[in-house]
């Protein structure tokens, strides 16, 4: 649908799309990357091992070939030269192979990461389609391809005229000198030069790693339409979220009633807002709301509260101010406090009244002091 309207993809993946095509094994990926990785780890367990290497070599070269006249003619000394030397070439290239097997494992996961994936591994029949694979030859994708096997050729092959020019006086000296130190100068010569032609490899990643990061955050990008769409199948419709919702404010409601009978009392607007106020005595702390709501919620608060005999105090500013201050089960703000203990000290009183027939308390004023940062008008 949003590809049909026409949209352009401005938007970046969201976290949903890059973990989807993870698993469908579309990650960024950069082969130059990789590439330069197995060279650089080739040319550098060359120098680390290479004389290790070679001397094992010499050693298995000489070990078989000097036989005296009866080991040459005794055919189970050829299998003692053939383990001997297996063993002697497996020790010999074993650290080489190590670091190789590390950096082939390595190189191709240090961008995107280790990514497993059944569904690319799956096979698809589209592949074979000869159409869409002379579209894949010929596209813009096969030509950066094409420009980047130029430019690699180029970088290689200039840096490759350099050595050979600049060790020209080696080379010719080689001629010169005995077999084993002409050997051993010359290898040294091919692996320093090996080493400098891969590091040329660093530039061409240079360059690709942030090209191939472009690329495929591109071809992920969606239309704005597509995250609206994701958004609403991942998070429900509008008018779903909108019922749990409602389910939620009865629920909380229903509780936030259960609760009303055990105020001390109920402080009203007196018809659009009420709040019920518990003040436990013992615990020492600022008076708790229990319950507060707005007209229709407000009108039920006041029915329970009649029904439970709980006190009903009129005072519009301090029902407004603790409504719009407080919530459901905080302590008052501090700033209520004097008005609150004026109220409360009020009803402690008149209850004092009713069970010990005492004298009266004052009629509790409906202007209590409220501070201008708390106060709510109408």
């Amino acid at each position: 649908m949003a590809e049909d309207s026409g949209q352009e993809k401005t938007e970046e993946p969201t976290a949903k799309r890059l973990k989807e095509a993870r698993e469908k094994g579309d990650i960024a990926r950069s082969k130059e990357l990789g590439t330069t990785v197995l060279l650089l780890a080739a040319a550098a367990a060359a120098l680390v091992f290479g004389r290790v290497v070679a001397d094992k070599m010499a050693g298995m070269m000489a070990y078989n070939l000097n036989v005296d006249r009866q080991a040459a003619f005794d055919p189970a000394m050829m299998f003692v030269h053939l383990g001997h030397s297996l063993a002697e070439s497996l020790y010999a290239v074993m650290g080489f192979f190590a670091v190789m097997m590390v950096a082939a494992i390595a190189g191709p996961i240090a961008l995107g990461g280790w990514n497993m994936s059944l569904k690319a591994m799956a096979p698809k029949f589209s592949r074979l389609d000869p159409l869409a694979g002379l579209k894949r030859m010929f596209s813009a994708k096969a030509l950066l391809e094409l420009f980047k096997a130029l430019a690699k050729f180029l970088v290689v092959g200039s840096l490759s005229f350099v050595i050979l020019i600049s060790s020209k006086e080696v080379l010719f000296a080689l001629g010169a000198q005995d077999i084993v130190p002409a050997m051993s100068a010359a290898t040294e010569l091919v692996i320093w030069a090996f080493l400098i032609m891969s590091s040329t490899m660093i530039l061409i990643a240079l360059v690709d790693v942030p090209f191939q990061i472009y690329d495929y955050t591109k071809k992920l990008k969606m239309t704005l339409q597509e995250v609206k769409d994701e958004m609403k199948n991942t998070e429900g419709k509008p008018e779903v979220k909108g019922r749990i919702r409602q389910l939620q404010r009865e629920i909380s409601q229903r509780k936030m009633m259960s609760a009303v009978p055990d105020a001390d009392v109920v402080i009203t607007n007196p018809t659009h807002y009420s709040v019920a106020l518990k003040y436990d005595q013992g615990a020492g702390g600022a008076p708790v709301m229990i319950a507060k709501g707005a007209d229709f919620v407000a009108l039920k608060i006041r029915e329970i509260a009649d029904e439970h005999d709980i006190p009903i105090l009129s005072s519009p500013a301090l029902a407004r101010a603790i409504y719009h201050s407080t919530e459901v089960d905080d302590e008052i703000p501090a700033g209520l406090f004097k008005a609150v203990a004026e109220v409360l000290a009020y009803v402690f009183q008149l209850r004092r009244h009713q069970q010990t027939r005492a004298s009266a308390p004052r009629r509790l004023s409906e202007d209590l002091e409220i501070p201008d940062d708390l106060r709510r008008d109408e």
